[in-house]
């Protein structure tokens, strides 16, 4: 039976790999996309529902077996944009998802958000990130963390390393790390855990 899967980040880079990947396993997403969002590069025909991460109404999970937040400020904008989007808008999206009964929640993060008080220029970034994940976890849902290291555009690879054997100074294809989350968002294989991940 087709799941639907919410696609928080469907017309980013790596949201685009994300859809087909949840088209080709025989699932129906939906891609939800600000009034302004450029949806040229999204599949003909795909369901799109309409909000904004800084300001979620109450029903955008509504009608979902799982939600995939696969979104992010940007590198370009500043703290408040980081706060607004990858803390506070991924915390209220999982909080809506839990009110509308979705059975499973797959968090895109990043390396480094399992510290509570990260250092470095990421500093910022990986705090919410961090308190994103967290939130999640204390939420009750059925829940599945990914982290991988810094972000390639290469094409798919034969293998990835997940968990403590992987190498933080190496890259993860944007590809790869979209299979994982449309399989964790689709057969469950990753419920309850938080990893790190790098394509091999």
């Amino acid at each position: 039976m087709s799941m639907n899967i919410l696609i928080a980040g469907a017309t980013g880079s790596t949201g685009h790999y994300l859809v087909r990947e949840i088209v080709e396993l025989g699932h129906i997403p939906t891609a939800l996309v600000r009034e302004s969002s450029d949806t040229s590069g999204l599949p003909n025909g795909l369901n799109l529902r309409h909000g904004d991460l800084t300001d979620l109404q109450p029903d955008v999970c509504d009608g979902m077996d799982a939600v995939v937040f696969a979104a992010g400020s940007g590198g370009s904008t500043g703290p408040e944009m980081t706060d607004k989007v990858d803390r506070d808008g991924a915390k209220r999206l999982v909080d809506l998802a839990g009110e509308s009964g979705v059975a499973r929640f797959v968090m895109l993060s990043s390396i480094g958000a399992d510290q509570s008080n990260p250092e470095g220029k990421l500093a910022h970034y990986l705090k919410a990130k961090h308190d994103a994940d967290e939130h999640l976890k204390a939420s009750g849902l059925t829940y599945a963390i990914l982290r991988p290291v810094a972000l390639s555009d290469e094409p798919r690879s034969e293998d990835v390393v997940l968990g403590d054997d992987v190498d933080k100074s190496a890259e993860a294809s944007r590809a790869d790390v979209a299979h994982l989350l449309a399989e964790a968002a689709v057969t469950g294989r990753f419920d309850g855990m938080a990893l790190n991940m790098q394509s091999a």
